[in-house]
């Protein structure tokens, strides 16, 4: 058992991760980040939380790119196959479930 206060992580680069739990597969991450990350698809369904700060979702749907902003405690859920990229805005820390070993 252990308590997280997720405020309070930060990590010595972007998109350093803290791991919570690794369950059938599936892991739990904690993030900090002040940098973009990159374009990529999963190879399988994403969950993504913004515990802290703000980040502008982008993703691309037949080929035209949208964004999206999230606010802390809003959620996006990246089905199979979604090619999106994170853009925080300053620093941001963020829940990530995914398949183990995903990009």
């Amino acid at each position: 058992m252990r308590f997280i206060r997720s405020a309070e992580f930060t990590a010595s680069k972007a998109w350093g991760a803290l791991p919570i739990a690794t369950m059938n597969g599936v892991t739990v991450r904690l993030h900090w980040t002040d940098q973009p990350y990159q374009w990529h698809v999963n190879d399988g369904e994403e969950v993504f939380v913004v515990m802290d700060g703000r980040v502008c979702m982008k993703y691309r749907l037949d080929g035209v790119e949208h964004e999206r902003m999230l606010e802390m405690g809003d959620i996006f859920h990246a089905t199979e196959g979604c090619e999106h990229v994170a853009h925080p805005v300053g620093a941001a820390r963020i829940l990530v479930i995914e398949r183990e070993g995903s990009v």
